[in-house]
């Protein structure tokens, strides 16, 4: 039988200072890195959500030896050819796309082919981004569909190569890195547009060979492979896309402040911030650090009662806020005025089609919104909407960032709410409805 939580009230107002779980983004590339350095790598604030726990289960099943403590995790890394390839070996990813595309890598130096899987939503995803690089490099594919199962084997031959990534996508553009990375000491050159820059600069901390030159439009980079490199340890900052959840709480709420320490504010990863500035908000960022390359702060944000609505340029990076879109269209529905958004393609390539999402929950709770063209969304929006009817969130594909959206449109927003899966929300924020509660909100 399927769980389902219940929310019927509203939150009351509420005024904390807290913490959330580690970045995920950077809690898979620390783990992957650390398993290519030479010897033993801490990581504190690991995120132990399912998507990070894959990933460590599959790093085990390469031989890697990992300890997981009350407030750390030990790596012992086996240098960048130390993984163990065991016959008929299966990485299996769970629902997480950044570990299955990422841990592709891992066959590169396997001369067995190796089957790489996840959970019957993560197979519809499409894997066919990371295929040509990886064959490019050398690796081989059998059964090919573009989807998972994929089956890799490695060559001894990895050759460097020059590849364009069109899509804004930081998995593709990592793939392409770590290939590299285990790949010959040539030189790499990678064109990519602009996305999340979590691995290279981490390739930059743990002073990999690797050169960027950013225009408008995309990114160059350049990058020689073969260089090892040592264990290290890593304090992980708290996910930005978590704290989004919290933040979208706190601003539809009444009368309320939030305070969210020490959170990771790459600027690859801010959008969301920007854009509801742009809307009205005054969310700030406090106590700002540099920490081992990435942008680190505290989160302040309250209240607002008049939001505006935004005209989204076209030349705005989407892929700064891509896995919190859903948490703007909520906002853009309480605005006062139209809002636009367009080039959302890469929504309808996540979890669940979470564009299609968008206009599915705008429509059950009573705002307008149309399609409009280069995959985008207007939507209407109503600044006095209240809810008091029945409404029922399921079929969602184990979207996590679904199940979280609709928390928070339940609790800011009233009626009767039953949203199933909730355990979903264990794929990437494991204490996202303690938290909930703690800041005094009722799920039943």
């Amino acid at each position: 039988m399927n769980k389902v939580i219940c929310i019927n009230d509203k939150i009351k107002p509420f005024n904390e200072t807290i913490n959330i779980d580690g970045d995920k983004s950077l809690s898979i590339r620390f783990a992957i890195l650390a398993s290519l350095a030479e010897g033993k790598s801490r990581a504190f604030n690991l995120l132990k959500s399912e998507d990070v726990l894959s990933t460590l289960n599959c790093l085990k099943k390469l031989g890697i030896k990992i300890i997981i403590k009350k407030n750390y995790c030990e790596i012992f890394g086996k240098g960048l050819n130390g993984y163990f390839y065991k016959n008929d070996l299966t990485l299996n990813a769970g629902n997480s796309g950044t570990a299955a595309r990422l841990l592709s890598t891992a066959a590169l130096n396997s001369p067995k082919f190796i089957r790489i899987t996840g959970d019957n939503s993560l197979k519809k995803r499409d894997m066919k981004r990371i295929i040509k690089p990886l064959e490019k490099f050398g690796a081989q594919f059998k059964k090919n569909k573009g989807t998972l199962p994929l089956f890799i084997k490695g060559s001894d031959r990895l050759k460097p190569i020059k590849f364009s990534e069109n899509l804004g996508s930081a998995q593709v553009k990592s793939v392409v890195l770590i290939s590299a990375l285990l790949s010959s000491n040539k030189i790499t050159i990678l064109k990519c547009k602009p996305s999340r820059t979590h691995t290279e600069l981490l390739f930059k901390y743990l002073k990999i060979p690797i050169t960027i030159k950013k225009t408008n439009k995309f990114d160059y980079i350049k990058i020689r492979g073969k260089k090892s490199f040592k264990g290290f340890n890593y304090k992980i900052p708290g996910d930005i896309s978590s704290a989004s959840f919290l933040i979208v709480l706190t601003l539809l709420s009444k009368n309320s402040k939030l305070t969210i320490k020490n959170i990771n504010v790459n600027p690859s990863r801010t959008g969301i911030i920007t854009i509801l500035n742009k809307m009205g908000a005054a969310i700030k960022l406090k106590n700002k650090k540099i920490y081992k390359g990435e942008n680190t702060a505290d989160i302040f944000v309250k209240s607002i009662n008049n939001l505006k609505a935004i005209n989204l340029p076209k030349n705005f990076n989407n892929s700064t806020a891509i896995d919190e879109f859903n948490l703007i269209f909520l906002c853009a529905a309480l605005a006062k005025g139209v809002s636009t958004f367009q080039g959302l393609l890469e929504l309808q390539s996540k979890e669940s089609k979470r564009l299609d999402w968008g206009f599915r929950m705008l429509k059950m709770i009573g705002i307008k919104s149309e399609k409009i063209s280069n995959h985008g969304i207007k939507i209407w929006g109503k600044p006095n909407l209240k809810l008091n009817k029945n409404y029922i969130i399921k079929d969602y594909l184990k979207d996590h960032r679904i199940a979280m959206t609709s928390i928070v449109l339940a609790l800011t927003l009233g009626g009767n709410f039953k949203i199933y899966n909730p355990d979903s929300i264990k794929t990437s924020f494991p204490s996202f409805k303690k938290i909930i509660k703690n800041l005094g909100g009722k799920i039943n």
